[in-house]
């Protein structure tokens, strides 16, 4: 019997282990014959960042929004969760440059009110927060 090597499927090392041509077989599945995987598009990158952020992988959230950011400069809502996604990774001075840009182009997005609030308390930076914080109270209300 004479098998193609990116036909079978079932082919497996004896330890177990799938045999090389077994994914090279399953990836040319997805590459739509070009033998590159297909590149995401910004909204799949968005909708896998939103899932790494709900699974608490903020830096690798953070990776992914950089580059939606980059290509979408002007939306709030990847920018806003780029910088929370860097607030909870402990990266409080990009947070806090985000969270900036935002308030300086929506200056009644309260929630970034709030967040930069927040990020310049977790850095010590107490009376600076504090305007930020009255300001995101007012603006809830």
């Amino acid at each position: 019997m004479n098998v193609e090597p990116n036909v079978n499927f079932n082919d497996y090392q004896p330890n177990g282990e799938p045999t090389a041509d077994r994914w090279v077989s399953a990836l040319h599945l997805f590459d739509a014959g070009t033998g590159m995987p297909p590149e995401e598009t910004v909204a799949e990158r968005w909708e896998r960042a939103q899932a790494l952020f709900e699974a608490r992988d903020y830096t690798a959230a953070a990776k992914l929004l950089t580059g939606v950011v980059e290509e979408h400069p002007n939306q709030t809502a990847p920018r806003l969760l780029l910088a929370r996604a860097y607030y909870h990774s402990a990266q409080l001075g990009r947070a806090e440059d985000q969270l900036r840009e935002i308030v300086d182009r929506d200056p009644v997005e309260h929630y970034a009110h709030l967040m930069l609030a927040r990020t310049l308390e977790r850095q010590g930076r107490h009376d600076e927060a504090a305007p930020w914080l009255r300001l995101a109270t007012a603006l809830a209300a």
